[in-house]
């Protein structure tokens, strides 16, 4: 276990929340998990929420999404991975398949890339009205 890992202590609250983050795909806001945790712990805090996900950013628990503008999304997937998200119900879909996005050679020369991914920004089918 890391350093980070043995300073986290497992409150009944930080372990609803890691609960609430297993699995879930909806790549929710912080206010969205604090929303479902509160019905359970009601003294739990928005700070206890921002302060969990900070460290479970931090130990690689968590990937920090800021593609929305209005708010920060978590992913508990952190496997590399792309998104589609809608700009109009904000709805992120995962996209597990790999596409061609090398940087051409003399723009990155000077740069040492570690990482990847793309955001591909659309309407999905539930809030398609078909004029667009």
């Amino acid at each position: 276990m890391g350093q980070r890992e043995r300073g986290f202590k497992l409150t009944p609250q930080r372990a609803a929340i890691m609960a609430y983050l297993e699995g879930n795909r909806s790549h929710p806001s912080a206010e969205d998990i604090y929303a479902a945790v509160i019905e359970k712990y009601p003294m739990v805090s928005l700070a206890t929420v921002y302060n969990t996900l900070e460290i479970l950013k931090q130990m690689g628990k968590v990937t920090e999404l800021n593609i929305d503008g209005e708010r920060k999304h978590f992913d508990p997937e952190t496997e590399p991975h792309h998104h589609l998200i809608c700009t109009r119900c904000k709805k992120i879909i995962n996209v597990r398949k790999e596409f061609d996005l090398e940087v051409p050679r003399d723009i990155s020369r000077d740069f040492k890339i570690m990482d990847r991914h793309a955001d591909f920004y659309g309407v999905c089918s539930d809030c398609d009205d078909g004029a667009g």
